[in-house]
C-alpha cells in the first residue's frame, strides 16, 4: 500500500503492528515503510491519529510541523516545555540530555492524561 494524503495535516501509512491501543502516541517510519511506535528521544514522523488493528492496516499520521495534535502523556508535562517520546512513544517532558524534540505542550498534565501539543520537530544538534 502507499501513502495516502487524507487532507493536509494526515498522511495514511500501513501500520508495522497492531496499533489499536497506540492513538496519539510518536510514530517513526520503519525500514519497511511502515509506522511503528517511536523510541525515547527518536525524532519521530508525527503522531498516529486513529487505532489500526493489525499490521497492514492504514494507519493515519498527524505530521505537519505547526500543526496542533492530541499526544499521550509518560509522565508529569509541564504547558510550554518541549517534548519527546519516551520509552513507549509517549511525550514526556524534553530534558538537557535530549538531541531531538517533538514540539511543545499546551497543557500541563501527568502520565495517562491526553493533552494538546504543537507539533514542531527539532533534530539532532
Amino acid at each position: 500500500m502507499s501513502f495516502d494524503f487524507n487532507n493536509q495535516l494526515d498522511i495514511t501509512f500501513e501500520a508495522s503492528a497492531d496499533l489499536s491501543a497506540d492513538q496519539y502516541r510518536f510514530v517513526t517510519v520503519d525500514t519497511n515503510g511502515q509506522i511503528a511506535l517511536a523510541t525515547r528521544g527518536a525524532l519521530a514522523i508525527g503522531v498516529l491519529q486513529d487505532k489500526p488493528a493489525a499490521q497492514g492496516r492504514a494507519g493515519c499520521v498527524r505530521t505537519v510541523s505547526g500543526a496542533v495534535t492530541k499526544i499521550v502523556l509518560g509522565g508529569s508535562v509541564t504547558k510550554g516545555q518541549a517534548i519527546v517520546s519516551d520509552a513507549n512513544a509517549k511525550a514526556v517532558n524534553a530534558s538537557s540530555a535530549d538531541n531531538a524534540f517533538m514540539g511543545f505542550a499546551l497543557e500541563g498534565g501527568s502520565a495517562g492524561q491526553i493533552i494538546a501539543m504543537l507539533l514542531q520537530p527539532r533534530g539532532l544538534s
